[in-house]
This record gives C-alpha cells, sequence and structure tokens, in this order.
C-alpha cells in the first residue's frame, strides 16, 4: 500500500521526502513500512531531496521570478533540510537572481507608471515603494530590488530611486 501512494504522488511531480511522509502518515500507513519504502525509493533514486530543491530552484526562480529568500521559505515549507535548500540555492547566481527580479519589474511596470516615470512633475516615491515592496515579498534582498528599479528608470530616461531618500521600504 505504501509503494502505490508513493508512486502515485510521484507520478503528478517530484516531491520531498517530507512530503511523502507527511502523506503516508496521513494515509495512516505504519511509520516503519513508511520509512522502509522511502529508503528504498531513496536508494533507487526515486525520492531525492537534493535533486529535488535544485529543480524547484531552477523552476521557480525561472518562472516565477522567485528570489533566494522565498526560495528557501518554500523548501523549508516542503520538509526540505536545510543544508540541502543552501547547496540549491548556491547554483543561483546573483545576476540569475538580479534579472529575475528586472524581468518581475519591467512585467509589473503599467504605462500609466510608464508615463509617470517620464514625468518631471510626478511623485515617484510611491511608485518605488510599490515595486521595492512587490520584489521584497517575492523574496529578493533590497539591494537588488533598488538596483532593478534603478535600471528600469534608467531606461525609461528616468532618475533611479535614491534608497536613502524612499521611507518605507525597510
Amino acid at each position: 500500500m505504501a509503494r502505490s501512494i508513493v508512486l502515485r504522488q510521484l507520478t503528478g511531480s517530484a516531491k520531498s521526502r517530507a512530503q511523502l511522509e507527511r502523506k503516508l502518515a496521513d494515509r495512516n500507513v505504519p511509520e516503519d513500512a513508511a520509512t522502509a519504502v522511502l529508503d528504498r525509493y531513496e536508494d533507487l533514486g526515486l525520492v531525492d531531496d537534493a535533486e529535488f530543491a535544485r529543480a524547484w530552484v531552477r523552476s521557480r526562480a525561472g518562472y516565477r521570478h522567485l528570489g533566494r529568500s522565498a526560495l528557501r521559505r518554500e523548501l523549508t515549507l516542503k520538509g526540505v533540510h536545510r543544508d540541502t535548500i543552501v547547496d540549491a540555492l548556491d547554483d543561483l547566481t546573483d545576476e540569475q537572481e538580479y534579472a529575475g527580479a528586472l524581468a518581475l519589474v519591467r512585467r509589473k511596470l503599467t504605462a500609466a507608471d510608464r508615463r509617470q516615470l517620464t514625468d518631471p512633475d510626478a511623485d515617484r516615491q510611491r511608485l518605488v515603494r510599490r515595486l521595492v515592496s512587490m520584489l521584497a515579498r517575492k523574496g529578493y534582498p533590497p539591494g537588488t530590488a533598488f538596483r532593478a528599479v534603478n535600471d528600469v528608470f534608467a531606461e525609461a530616461g528616468a532618475d533611479g530611486p535614491d534608497p536613502g531618500e524612499v521611507s518605507g521600504t525597510d
């Protein structure tokens, strides 16, 4: 029974060992049977938290444009061990993380926002706060967030934000 539950779970998408353990516990599979099945599938390479974490980082950083902090939080919730998370996040370079932040800022900027960038009378502080806050929620550190927003402002021909002058971004 435990084998079929695990195989069914792995058919849809990769899972961490902790996720599979929780699913087996939910189905009232005895702990010793669950451990034996998961150990066997680990030996066969069907359950591999390190590969799961690396694939998760590649996927979520590439398509959802999440920063390291958000990826760490998600993998922790999936029950991946801290050292495995650190190793997986090491594969994400600073430039890849910055490219994700830049893509998000470009995507989130509306036509009205773009007009505001070129209007010398516009108060850009609210726009900067909104964009930097959005990047913070997506797991980006402040330096990366301000750099991405500054570069998008520069692309539009506007002065970029000065992190010291923008309030409410802590």
